[in-house]
């Protein structure tokens, strides 16, 4: 596992293809790798180019001076089996292959990623690609990719599309979740999935693994360690391939071999891999994984100002198998002399459009108090002054409470930045805070299991 430290804390970094001409990646990922704070020696190496943005550049790599620890590639694909080659002489202990043009696009290109795997191998050199989007390391500044993001956070992220990486991480620095490590595998002719689930699984600074996977090379190994990573600390995946026909794409793509999605359902499920079906769910599940205790079972208390969202939020936890129990009467009438007489005392509990943040303190409190459910869902229409400092009080007792906010303007901005600013993730549909709570329920049952 050590070998893979040298992509995420190389003491330096040359860029082979670096460009002068912005636009071009090999002037962007130079850039991005200045512009976050990267701390490292980091090389330019271009034979046409005398300096890039002011950097003194190299013809070769083994024109580079001193030691060159990781090595990011972005020249043809035909010069790339040649280039690691140069790299190997050099000492280089990893490289990132950004370019495309090997197996995804056919024989002559399969022929040439063969060549590349010989090269590396004989060099002794560790490969992330090629036909990747390269990887991000926030610790350390090294950000070997686009966009450019800076923000450290829990969550990293393994991905075969750079697209699915780049969204995760754009929405984690949006929200101020950010981001520990991104790897954009491409066609992991060398580095895969598993060699990574094992290495982020014991790195501290992840509390949270997401995985967007077309396919596995070796089940049984990615089924041991995805277990015991999964003991360590959440791992949320979307597995892309679920029918016949994106099984075929998923070829065309990376070359990976979907297989059976049945049984990677039932390896996810015994692993204690959080599956999910979207984008937008994998960055969801992930972000309460980082910011919310888990809940103690599916009970469900639904609060809301909002009638039409509230039902929504019970109709999802019916159809994801959670419970909303009734209230029982002790606790409606602890809520009838806390709150307003046009309140509905039922589940969900709906304090109506003239809600104040007091009232949601009352509302959380009560049913905290009578221990009617594990975990609440708090929809917030039209948020108010306060609702925040509620909500985290709340949290920082070890109430499970999952945020909805929605239809409140400026009033809602600032509510949200708070919230983030305390680490406590918020949504923006009660349909997508439900889905997000039912894989937390899922992940508490799955450790109890081991209890």
């Amino acid at each position: 596992m050590m070998s893979l430290k040298s992509f995420f804390e190389p003491s330096s970094v040359a860029v082979i293809g670096a460009s002068r001409e912005p636009g071009k990646l090999g002037h962007e990922i130079f850039k991005n790798i200045i512009d976050a704070g990267y701390k490292g020696k980091i090389y330019p190496v271009n034979p046409k180019a005398p300096d890039v943005l002011g950097v003194k550049c190299y013809p070769s790599i083994k024109d580079v001076p001193d030691e060159v620890e990781l090595a990011v590639v972005i020249v043809p694909a035909r010069f790339v089996p040649a280039v690691i080659s140069d790299c190997g002489e050099k000492g280089v202990k990893a490289a990132v292959v950004i370019s495309g043009g090997f197996g995804e696009t056919g024989p002559s290109g399969a022929e040439l990623e063969r060549q590349l795997v010989e090269a590396a191998r004989k060099a002794g050199i560790r490969i992330v690609g090629p036909n990747c989007q390269g990887v991000n390391s926030t610790s350390v500044g090294l950000c070997a990719t686009w966009p450019l993001i800076r923000t450290k956070g829990p969550i990293s992220v393994i991905s075969q599309s750079g697209t699915v990486l780049a969204a995760v991480a754009c929405w984690a620095e949006e929200d101020k979740v950010g981001v520990d490590k991104m790897v954009a595998l491409g066609n992991k002719c060398d580095v895969d999935e598993t060699e990574l689930l094992e290495y982020l699984s014991n790195e501290p600074t992840t509390r949270v693994i997401a995985l967007y996977i077309e396919g596995v090379r070796d089940g049984r190994r990615f089924f041991q360690v995805a277990r015991d990573a999964a003991e360590r600390k959440p791992i949320v995946v979307l597995k892309s391939g679920r029918t016949a026909k994106g099984a075929q794409a998923v070829a065309s793509h990376t070359r990976s071999l979907a297989g059976m999605d049945a049984i990677f359902d039932s390896v996810f499920r015994q692993a204690g891999v959080q599956r999910v079906s979207s984008v937008e769910e994998l960055y969801d599940v992930c972000k309460a994984f980082a910011g919310l205790p888990l809940p103690k079972g599916k009970d469900v208390a639904i609060i809301t100002s909002s009638g039409g969202s509230g039902i929504l939020a019970l109709d999802a936890c019916v159809e994801l198998g959670m419970n909303a129990p009734d209230l029982p009467p002790e606790t409606r009438e602890r809520l009838k002399e806390k709150l307003p007489p046009e309140c509905i005392l039922k589940n969900p509990l709906d304090l109506t459009g003239s809600a104040t943040s007091q009232m949601y303190d009352e509302a959380i409190t009560a049913l905290g108090e009578s221990r009617v459910a594990d975990a609440h869902v708090v929809i917030v229409g039209d948020p108010m002054p306060g609702i925040s400092e509620v909500i985290v009080k709340h949290v920082l007792r070890g109430k499970t409470i999952v945020p909805v906010m929605l239809g409140g303007g400026k009033a809602e901005a600032e509510e949200r930045a708070k919230l983030a600013d305390s680490g406590i993730p918020v949504y923006s549909d009660p349909v997508r805070a439900v889905r997000t709570l039912s894989a937390c329920v899922r992940r508490a049952l799955w450790k109890d299991s081991f209890q």
